[in-house]
């Protein structure tokens, strides 16, 4: 049901299936019912292409060059976010480059595709000269470009080594400008050699009249020399002479200036021995002020103490006096508040108890309401039984009819009697009219003494029943007025009752 599994130190286990979302990689995990384990090696791997590219100038060449390339793999220090992102690029390699086998051709067609991409397309917008000298610069911008488009499958290029660039068969730039720097410099060798040899001969030259002309500058020199310093001589016994006098003049100046000096400063001591002679006068009477003072403000603060002390005692007095008696005022008041409270006390005592009465009272009438209704329900309840009992009896005395009975309790209740009156009531004032109609014949509608056979019969009882259709109908329009339909007749409009058109 399940397995634990460990992968090497240059592999990791990738996990799929039940209870887990996506993918798991781990180095040792249980792999339960339900799940798939794959292990995946992250050792980095080198892949030698030789690159066909163009530059800017429309040349071809080739770069070979070696790239190791691997997985990102997480690192054991750096930051929170560093380890989460080196953790998703090492998912990606295992969701996209890891089911494939890397003795196959898949992976290195892919990684040869996106270095071969990016190197045509940096190649295209540099010149050859650029590329050759620039191959350091070149071979940075190329690590860029492929390590930008393998962060989508979580790889990441270790070292990149590019060689030399080679000709492609059929454009030999590269042999024509090693022919043509060779050359270079050849020529510039014999330039060189003729060049030594001319700057030597003409040296020669000038070394010997550069000998001559100094030889000559020498001697003349030394003749302006030794005037320059005969000159320096009497020049320099003029000069001691005045700084002699200079100096003579200067020690007079310094010496009447020293004795000027020493006038001023026994001037200078004099004022100040005076000065100090007032200055110590007047600190001494100043002394003996604030003396006098310190003991006048002692005097004044052992007055102030003896009053302070005065007022204090009487002060301690009357506030022990007051509060004796705010203390006896506020035990009479509390004492009053007491009484007034056990008053109210005794008077909420006094006012619940006739409230207890009265309630009392209530209750107990209540009680008797209550009683008296419970009784009048039971007499209900035995006369409503006493009842029933004496309707089944009767009923059973005659003999299960119910309308015999029922004719028999109203009567008894008088209940026809009390119809009739309401009946009497009903109709008492009512103005009825009464019309009276005759169509011929017989009034009581009896048959003529001559006889007539059953068949005249038969149609005097039709003819009746149409002699009592129009007061039937009359009476009908009078009382609600309608009229009857038109395929029976209508009825006249003038006075004379009773007459169908």
């Amino acid at each position: 049901m399940a397995s634990f599994h460990v992968a090497d130190a240059s592999e990791y286990l990738a996990i799929t299936g039940w209870g887990i979302e996506d993918v798991k990689l781990a180095k040792k995990a249980w792999v339960f019912a339900g799940q798939q384990c794959k292990k995946f090696c992250i050792s980095p791997v080198n892949y030698e292409i030789d690159v066909h590219a163009m530059s800017s100038e429309k040349l071809p060449f080739i770069l070979p060059a070696v790239f190791t390339i691997g997985p990102k793999i997480t690192a054991s220090g750096g930051a929170e976010a560093d380890k989460k992102e080196l953790e998703k690029q090492l998912l990606l390699y295992a969701k996209l480059i890891a089911p494939l086998d890397t003795s196959t051709s898949h992976v290195h067609e892919l990684v040869k595709g996106i270095i071969e991409g990016e190197t045509r397309v940096l190649a295209a917008e540099l010149t050859m000269e650029e590329i050759f000298k620039g191959t350091k610069s070149f071979k940075l911008q190329v690590f860029d470009k492929v390590q930008l488009e393998l962060n989508q499958f979580g790889l990441i290029i270790y070292n990149a080594n590019v060689k030399q660039l080679v000709d492609v068969p059929g454009h030999e730039y590269f042999s024509y400008l090693g022919q043509k720097t060779q050359q270079d410099a050849v020529n510039q060798a014999k330039v060189d050699v003729a060049d030594a040899r001319m700057r030597g001969e003409v040296g020669a030259k000038k070394r010997d009249g550069l000998t001559r002309q100094n030889a000559a500058k020498v001697d003349a020199e030394t003749k302006v020399l030794s005037v320059q310093q005969m000159g320096q001589g009497l020049k320099e016994e003029a000069k001691v002479k005045a700084e002699v006098q200079v100096f003579e003049n200067a020690r007079e100046a310094d010496i009447a200036a020293a004795k000027a000096e020493l006038a001023m400063k026994k001037a200078g001591w004099d004022k100040q021995a005076k000065v100090a002679e007032v200055e110590a006068a007047k600190a001494v009477a100043i002394r003996e002020a604030e003396l006098q003072m310190e003991v006048e403000r002692k005097n004044a603060m052992r007055q102030t103490e003896k009053l302070k002390a005065e007022q204090l005692s009487k002060a301690t007095v009357k506030y022990e006096t007051q509060v004796q008696e705010s203390n006896a005022q506020f035990y009479s008041r509390q004492k009053a508040a007491e009484a007034a409270l056990f008053e109210q006390m005794r008077a909420a005592d006094a006012r619940k108890a006739q409230a207890d009465a009265k309630f009392f009272e209530q209750k107990m009438g209540e009680d008797a309401r209550l009683y008296a209704k419970q009784k009048e329900a039971e007499s209900l309840a035995l006369v409503g039984k006493a009842k029933s009992e004496y309707v089944a009896s009767m009923l059973q005395a005659l003999g299960g009819n119910y309308h015999a009975l029922r004719d028999y309790l109203m009567i008894d209740a008088g209940m026809y009697t009390e119809m009739a009156r309401i009946n009497a009531g009903a109709v008492n004032g009512m103005q009825p009219k009464i019309s009276i109609w005759s169509n011929g014949g017989g009034a009581d509608g009896t048959v003529n003494a001559g006889g007539e056979s059953a068949a005249g019969n038969a149609l005097q009882q039709m003819s009746g029943v149409f002699k009592m259709l129009p007061p039937l109908l009359s009476t009908v329009h009078e009382q609600t007025g309608m009229g009857p339909p038109a395929w029976l007749g209508t009825l006249q409009k003038d006075d004379s009752a009773g007459k169908i058109e």
